[in-house]
């Protein structure tokens, strides 16, 4: 699904004039009107590459032009980032703290140290990694495991979950309607956006196939060892 989606991102320019992961944005968003927004933000769980940072600020300045509601934005797009959030939550929730590690660890985008780590930080502080993550490009999905995995309180979670998006959505949102008159700079902004992005999934891809070869010569020598002892041990 994530190939069908970022393909049609990457198709040609959409009526407002943008390409890439924008030009697919107003598309949606021409098309769906205010709740398109909340489409895309829901997305962005299930299909990491389409990132909000992108898209809601593209939403703030279709509000200026007046084509959508700036306060309908904000409301859509946060409650789109909390039913996102529950269903990961409730994956955690449903298989458990181990299952869900060993899940996100089989998927090859993060390694078993780096999710072990991140369990162990979300147990520490709680509910403020779940408010602050929200917040963090990357760490908004995969907080929710976690948090559901260990059971955390869904009052506080679900609190914690809409303030965090909230400020978030609200400062995105907010950018792109202080640049609504200034079509030329925004239409710049968002394409640095759009390469910052592609950028950043080429380098974790490159980073995940370095770190798999790295495990898998470290692997190899150490079974390397591992028989060269039994051997020795043999021969004495």
């Amino acid at each position: 699904m994530s190939g069908a989606i970022m393909a049609a991102a990457e198709s040609s320019p959409s009526d407002h004039g943008f390409s890439g992961l924008t030009g697919f944005a107003a598309d949606v968003l021409t098309q769906l009107g205010d709740i398109g927004v909340g489409v895309l933000v829901f997305l962005e769980v299930l299909v990491p590459p389409i990132p909000s940072e992108v898209i809601l600020p593209f939403a703030g300045y279709l509000s200026q032009s007046g084509d959508l509601t700036l306060g309908w934005l904000i409301v859509w797009s946060t409650l789109a980032s909390w039913i996102g959030a529950l269903l990961l939550y409730w994956l955690g929730a449903a298989i458990g703290i181990e299952r869900a590690v060993r899940l996100l660890a089989a998927t090859k985008l993060v390694s078993r140290g780096d999710l072990d780590r991140g369990v162990a930080w979300f147990q520490r502080s709680g509910g403020w990694t779940v408010l602050v993550g929200r917040m963090v490009p990357g760490v908004r999905s995969l907080i929710s495991i976690p948090a559901g995995a260990t059971r955390m309180n869904l009052a506080r979670f679900s609190v914690y979950t809409i303030v965090g998006s909230g400020l978030w959505n609200t400062l995105l949102i907010g950018v792109g309607a202080l640049l609504g008159t200034q079509h030329e700079q925004l239409e710049h902004l968002l394409g640095y956006l759009d390469y910052a992005v592609y950028s950043a999934l080429a380098i974790a891809v490159g980073v995940l196939v370095l770190r798999r070869i790295r495990e898998a010569r470290g692997s190899a020598s150490a079974n390397g060892q591992t028989r060269g002892a039994a051997d020795g041990r043999a021969d004495g």
